[in-house]
């Protein structure tokens, strides 16, 4: 028995070695696997110097455990107190790989690959993989082999022999001598198949690209020729088998498990496509059909097995096809579809794991490098390599990226797939996951040399890493350009005039030439401000490339710039607000409203950094109150009308913005997911903005003209989209005036001044200005155009007793006070109501009315040559459609249920659903009809700076209304496809619901 003391310091020797189990590690010490080494200190301290000691004690009893003799276990442990290096070795493997301590423990033998080390066995190759997999005439013996070789790759990469390059190289060419071994026993196998049939096998991916993972895909594409009098067709079906063997050799599971998943998707078609394709048959489908990630998949392609010289014939057939991506008429849209990162496929719980996919991840890296290498290697045959790292290096050397960026990106990539292949090595598993449990990351961090603690300082390196990359992911394409206009610095290599147009040619730039005047103009010299915009201009030029018209963005930031490039809050707000830069950047390019509201008063910008809520919109009583002190304060009508309309100009803008950043989303905060919510909030906003400049303006003529007191009560009633809350960037604002004559006041009199204060109020607010006009359409009074603009409640009241149609108690249905005196507004809804939502519903010839209304405004008000079903007002299932079905429910079922009494149509519809006048179903369709309708009426306006009610016919204009509604590039033909389908199911609805078919 074991004194206590002595256990305490054995105890105590075990945790100060590593050790997290010392009580377990203490029992194996004491087993008879270790008779006579267990106190020796050179034991101690190599299990103590390994990613995880308890793991590697563990893996080196086992190993002991399957010695077929005492005299094997014996030579076993004096080899590893005597020989050091095997010793680091072994243990190193040990702890670091449960997988392979479970091969050695099956092939107690293999140990002894790691005893000797000649110089060649440093950086061994293909050749020397070859040898040690020749024995290898099975699946089983090839993976027993494979095996024996990756314990050799292993140990010079956690001993540090090796760096994450020269491993990752290694691994490829152990997969090269792996596929020509599996291809060789498939041949073996069918020696006919293989008489007929040359067979060259071109490596793509990671072993293509020479830095392969431990465990991972092996991608490639097979090209097959019939032998000289063969017959082709014969020819490549024994091609197809010999290489579905090889696939299968490779990948299925065997009593050693599998080796790794041999994947052919790559190939022309994916897996639609022949497995096996002559080498015409793939040229054929490269010039013609090949998508730009297909030729960015080739910069990769390298033949590794089979027919050499077929795979050079390959090579050497489709190079000059990638080189010329760059040229494609689609590059720019598909090289944006792949820069948008696609993690929504990634759990949610995950994403922040995610080693390869998620942000800052090794995708990033990758992907930027092969874009630049795709804009570039046409005119530069240095950069075209297939390896990361490699084409990094060049890319710098070439001036193509900045030298300090890529010495940082190369440092956080090498870290991350350091980090990448350590998770593997562990169980010999596919998986880009960081592990959560604390034991993994703590080996992962004691293998990468992280020892003070290691689970702390995994993280603070992983997160520091990833940060880098996401910081210079943008840069890496935008910097330079920066270099080669502001010349600043001399003696570097910078970026040629042709380059730099090629590279914004291939970011989606139309202007080159405009775009790098912009940057130079606002990067060059020695000024604060050219040193803060030349910090931000590389991500805000990445902004602007995710949009549709980056030379809008770029050229209306200019524009701002140019306006308060000397104002200290502006350039603080940028470079302290992380939120201001993006979203300004995704205001300034999303189409001309925004940034010419923003324009006509630059200082709005802030709004867009206020993080109190700054682009939240602000409701009618304070918009009021703000825009009534600016009036109380203005020198005449006039100044007072500019005054209100500078703040409706401001609020639109924040309106504006809102919407842009809602619908766009940014990398902090996803894109709005309810677009009724968005609808929603720009129809309350507007609607209100407009409301409260009424009320200012109608107090601003009232104060110029009488003072304080108008000589009748006077009240403004919306109508339509604005009684309903709904009102778009560009409508206009329809209302009716109702006046009351004040005791004492002729009518005459009273009638007369209510007229003026029409006319002045229309005229005022149209006065040409910076700031956008607000035109009062007061068409639906009654009588039309032929009525007077304003009449008493008196009047109302005797004209809609004799003469109302029902298409003025429909219009009616919209109505509501949206200014003046607010009695006078209250008495004017009562006296309403009773025509709005008439006692006992409609009558059937006021419904035959409705239905005749509307089938003529169908035929005669379609204007002409617009497509019917892009129509988002007057086509089928459109506006027009969805609302005069739930104003038919109003006038027929308002008098009986309260929730259809309201001027907004979201609501009604959703009444009526609740008092089960629709089907939940028909209410779910024309609801998304409407709102869809609604936001591409918003988005065209935001685009093109004037109202529109159909998709534009510019290519530009009608890409970036798809971005706006959520479609990304080169989609829109999927967001017409879906507008076409929603209206057409809402007007299937319609017309069961309102014309009764």
């Amino acid at each position: 028995m074991t004194a206590p003391g002595r256990r305490s310091s054995t105890f105590s020797r075990l945790l100060r070695h590593g050790f997290t189990d010392p009580s377990a590690a203490e029992r194996l010490l004491d087993g008879p696997e270790l008779t006579g080494v267990r106190n020796d200190p050179v034991l101690l301290e190599a299990l103590g110097a390994t990613a995880d000691p308890d793991l590697a004690l563990h893996g080196l009893v086992r190993l002991l455990e399957a010695q077929p003799a005492p005299t094997a276990r014996r030579e076993l442990l004096d080899t590893v107190i005597a020989a050091k290096p095997l010793r680091d070795r072994l243990l190193g493997v040990l702890g670091a790989s449960a997988a392979l301590a479970e091969h050695l423990a099956r092939h107690a033998g293999d140990w002894q690959a790691l005893v000797m080390y000649e110089p060649r066995d440093l950086h061994p190759g293909v050749e020397e993989f070859e040898r040690g997999l020749a024995e290898a005439d099975d699946p089983v013996s090839l993976r027993v082999a494979y095996r024996r070789c990756l314990l050799s790759i292993a140990a010079r990469d956690v001993c540090g022999t090796t760096d994450i390059a020269e491993t990752a190289a290694e691994l490829a060419d152990l997969a090269t001598a792996t596929l020509r071994a599996a291809l060789a026993i498939a041949r073996a196998a069918a020696p006919d198949d293989a008489a007929l049939c040359r067979l060259a096998v071109i490596a793509m991916g990671k072993c293509g690209g020479h830095e392969l993972n431990y465990v991972s895909d092996v991608d490639v594409i097979f090209v097959g020729e019939a032998v000289e009098g063969a017959d082709e067709g014969k020819a490549l079906r024994s091609a197809t088998k010999l290489a579905s063997h090889m696939m299968r050799i490779c990948s299925e599971t065997t009593v050693e498990g599998s080796i790794w998943p041999v994947d052919a998707n790559l190939r022309p078609e994916g897996r639609n496509g022949p497995l096996v394709r002559t080498l015409a048959s793939h040229l054929a489908y490269y010039q013609r059909w090949a998508k730009t990630w297909e030729f960015q998949a080739l910069l990769k392609a390298r033949p590794v097995a089979g027919d050499i010289e077929l795979g050079e014939e390959y090579i050497s057939a489709l190079e000059p096809l990638v080189w010329k991506a760059a040229e494609r008429e689609n590059f720019v849209a598909d090289v944006q579809k792949m820069r948008r990162r696609v993690v929504e496929n990634i759990p949610v719980a995950e994403v922040e794991r995610e080693l390869k996919l998620g942000p800052g991840g090794l995708r990033d890296v990758e992907f930027a490098v092969q874009l630049l290498q795709l804009v570039h290697g046409r005119a530069d045959a240095s950069l075209r390599s297939g390896t990361t790292l490699d084409a990094l290096q060049a890319l710098a050397a070439g001036g193509y990226v900045g030298r300090d960026d890529a010495v940082q990106l190369d440092d956080a990539y090498r870290f991350l797939r350091s980090m990448e292949h350590r998770i593997q090595l562990y169980r010999l598993r596919r998986t880009h996951l960081v592990p959560e449990d604390d034991a993994d990351q703590r080996r992962i961090g004691r293998s990468l040399g992280l020892r003070t603690d290691p689970v702390v300082e995994l993280n603070r390196e992983w997160k520091r890493h990833t940060s880098v990359v996401r910081r210079l992911h943008e840069k890496l394409f935008y910097r330079p350009l920066l270099d080669a206009v502001a010349q600043l610095a001399s003696g570097e290599t910078r970026l040629s005039p042709e380059a730099a147009r090629e590279r914004l040619v291939a970011l989606g730039y139309a202007d080159p030439a405009a775009a790098l005047r912009h940057l130079e103009a606002l990067a060059s010299g020695v000024t604060r401000k050219a040193a803060i915009q030349r910090t931000l201009l590389p991500v805000l030029l990445g902004w602007f490339a995710d949009s549709a018209d980056p030379d809008a963005g770029l050229l209306n930031f200019r524009k701002v710039s140019d306006a308060l490039g000397k104002t200290p809050w502006y350039l603080r707000l940028l470079r302290d607000e992380g939120a201001a830069a993006e979203n300004l950047a995704r205001v300034l390019s999303a189409g001309r409203l925004a940034p010419d509201l923003l324009m006509r008063a630059p200082e709005a910008v802030a709004l867009l950094g206020d993080s109190d809520g700054g682009l939240e919109p602000r409701g009618r009583a304070a918009l009021e109150q703000e825009i009534l002190a600016g009036v109380s304060r203005a020198d005449g009508a006039t100044q007072a009308v500019t005054a209100a309309r500078g703040v409706r100009r401001r609020e639109l803008f924040r309106t504006c913005a809102a919407d842009i950043v809602g619908s766009y989303g940014t990398e902090t905060q996803p894109a709005e997911a309810d677009q009724g919510a968005l609808v929603d909030r720009v129809g309350g906003a507007v609607s209100d903005l407009n409301a409260a400049t009424l009320a200012g303006t109608l107090r601003a003529v009232v104060r110029d003209t009488w003072g304080d007191t108008l000589p009748t009560r006077f009240a403004v009633i919306g109508m339509g989209r604005f009684g309903g809350h709904e009102l778009g960037y560009g409508s206009d604002a329809d209302v009716l005036f109702v006046h009351e004559p004040r005791n004492g006041v002729p009518e005459q009199s009273a009638s007369e001044a209510a007229n003026k204060v029409v006319t002045e109020m229309r005229r005022l607010l149209l006065l040409p200005s910076a700031d956008p006009p607000l035109l009062i359409d007061a068409d639906l009074r009654p009588e039309g155009k032929s009525g007077p603009l304003v009449r008493t409640l008196k009047s109302y009241e005797a004209y809609y007793r004799r003469w109302s149609l029902v298409w003025e108690s429909q219009a009616l249905l919209r109505a509501e006070v949206v200014a003046g005196d607010e009695d006078l507004g209250q008495r004017f809804i009562e006296l309403i109501d009773p025509l709005r939502y008439p006692a006992e519903g409609l009558g059937d010839d006021a419904v035959r009315e409705i239905r005749r209304l509307k089938a003529r405004m169908e035929s005669e008000r379609l204007p002409r040559g617009a497509d019917p079903k892009l129509h988002t007002k007057l086509g089928p299932g459109g506006l027009s459609d969805v609302e005069w079905v739930v104003q038919l429910m109003q006038l027929q079922h308002g008098w009986v249920e309260p929730g259809l009494r309201t001027t907004r149509t979201r609501e009604a519809l959703a009444a009526a659903c609740a008092a089960e006048l629709i089907a939940g179903e028909d209410a779910e369709i024309l609801d998304e009809a409407w709102v869809l309708a609604t936001r591409v009426r918003n988005a065209v306006m935001l685009v093109r700076g004037r109202a529109g009610d159909t998709f534009p016919t510019d290519p530009r204009e009608l890409a970036a209304v798809g971005r706006y509604l959520g479609y990304g590039p080169g989609h829109v033909g999927d967001m017409l496809d879906d507008y076409r389908r929603t209206a057409r199911r809402a007007r299937a609805v319609v017309e069961t619901l309102f014309y009764g078919a």
